[in-house]
């Protein structure tokens, strides 16, 4: 209990006036806005997060990642909440106005017991990853026009107290507000890609090499790779872990 407390007096400490005005300060660019999520995950213990819009496809409503602590790679913990399994979860956000969190067999509860009244406990969306062991939290989020997503948060050393989970929250929606305001409703459409491409694309996301993706798909190493480099430079990315996350983002791939 002794170290629950000291945990959650340092992430109180961690919301000096100062550090919370800078968080909410308006960000040029998206690398900054990573930075700015990096610094609130560091605030309340977290190992890792990520931020993603809210998508609709017809009645179903899906995940999708704009950033998160493995930029300009996609994490671990974008793939399992953009997942096709992940919907109920998307759906629980977007009816949420409160914090959602989970916990992980032996890891200590991410909130204290004020926070647990308001603040609804779901299931780990990380069950199936190398995350299993994980606890995390994450924050609904959205925009004036009715823009939504969510920005979450895991790692064993997460601790919130009532008082830095509402400054939490608070933090997310002006750096959700932010990030939307770069990326306004009705970007540009992605480019075509062939189905090979998407293919190599999404195996290359599950973390397959080359030689693997040949294999998987009958083809040779060279041939291969020429979609993979053909779907970098349609999506206009620095490489193929790049170009995968523009995919998962775009919805291109799950």
């Amino acid at each position: 209990m002794m170290l629950r407390e000291t945990q959650a007096t340092t992430v109180a400490e961690a919301w000096h006036p100062a550090h919370e005005t800078e968080i909410r300060e308006p960000v040029a660019s998206l690398p900054e806005a990573v930075l700015r999520c990096r610094a609130l995950a560091a605030g309340i213990g977290a190992a890792g997060f990520s931020l993603l819009f809210t998508a609709a496809q017809g009645e179903a409503r899906r995940l999708a990642p704009v950033f998160d602590s493995a930029f300009p790679g996609v994490s671990a913990l974008s793939r399992a909440l953009s997942s096709p399994s992940a919907e109920r979860l998307a759906r629980s956000a977007a009816a949420s106005a409160a914090p959602l969190w989970w916990r992980a067999e032996g890891a200590p509860l991410v909130l204290d017991a004020d926070a647990l009244f308001w603040a609804r406990e779901v299931e780990s969306p990380l069950i199936e990853t190398a995350l299993a062991d994980q606890p995390g939290i994450l924050f609904p989020v959205a925009q004036e026009n009715g823009r939504a997503g969510i920005v979450a948060f895991y790692g064993a050393a997460l601790a919130l107290d009532t008082g830095a989970l509402c400054e939490a929250h608070a933090a997310c929606f002006a750096l959700f507000v932010e990030v939307a305001r770069q990326r306004p409703l009705g970007n540009p459409p992605l480019p075509s890609m062939s189905k090979r491409e998407i293919e190599c694309l999404r195996l290359t996301a599950q973390g397959f090499t080359s030689e693997e993706i040949a294999t998987e798909l009958s083809l040779s190493v060279h041939t291969a790779n020429q979609y993979l480099t053909s779907s970098a430079h349609k999506l206009n990315a620095v490489n193929r872990i790049h170009a995968v996350a523009k995919a998962l983002r775009g919805g291109l791939i799950d």
